[in-house]
């Protein structure tokens, strides 16, 4: 399940690591800013409830949503009551899952703002949505968090290795040729149509989101 989840969610546009037990999963948690965790309750060497109460008795406020059992309601009043933000029962609706992993970044808020506008260019992390000139401008799920990434750190220069981690999650083998179709991509959709230069190439370093649009 916890494949077939990592399949869909990266097909969605998020990065997904994956833990196959408690004490893996705690040590992620802790070292990593995730936006969201999935814990599943039955986890080996240390459950989902334990999990999510160290991680709350540490102070780590990142969302938390439960997996729990098919009409445990017990379980749902235990994953509330120890920190988590949310639960969903097993089995489940991947639709219904995506819904309720965004409204969980909208309620308790990103690291990042919600909503950066650099000149005319709009990225709303949140709505997962672009818009230039007051004209949305429809993108891929890549696209986006590629850009989402850029938006992120606007006026810095990000190298493309750093991309292909946050983005894709990929190992030291991936193909840099990779962000270089999604940035073409970007530059036809963002660029192009309003004769602005937003997304800027760095020579020897990655690329660059103009702090001001372009």
């Amino acid at each position: 399940m916890a494949l077939a989840l990592q399949h869909g969610l990266t097909a969605e546009g998020f990065t997904v690591d994956i833990a196959h037990d408690g004490p893996t999963g705690l040590a992620k948690a802790t070292d990593h800013p995730y936006d969201v965790v999935i814990l599943d309750i039955m986890l080996p060497g240390l459950n989902g409830y334990r999990v999510c109460s160290r991680l709350r008795a540490a102070g780590n406020d990142v969302a938390i949503l439960m997996l729990t059992a098919k009409d445990g309601e017990w379980d749902e009043a235990e994953a509330l009551d120890t920190g988590a933000d949310d639960y969903l029962s097993k089995p489940f609706s991947f639709v219904v899952l995506v819904a309720r992993l965004r409204a969980l970044a909208r309620r308790t808020g990103s690291r990042a703002p919600r909503r950066t506008v650099l000149g005319d260019l709009v990225v709303d992390s949140a709505a997962r949505t672009c818009s230039r000139a007051g004209v949305a401008i429809p993108l891929t799920p890549r696209e986006f968090a590629v850009l989402d990434h850029l938006a992120r750190r606007a006026g810095e220069a990000v190298s493309k290795r750093e991309i292909l981690d946050e983005v894709w999650d990929s190992g030291p083998d991936s193909d840099p040729n990779t962000v270089e179709v999604h940035v073409s991509a970007l530059r036809r959709k963002i660029d192009t149509p309003f004769g602005r230069a937003a997304v800027q190439t760095v020579r020897g370093a990655g690329y660059r989101l103009a702090a001001d649009g372009g």
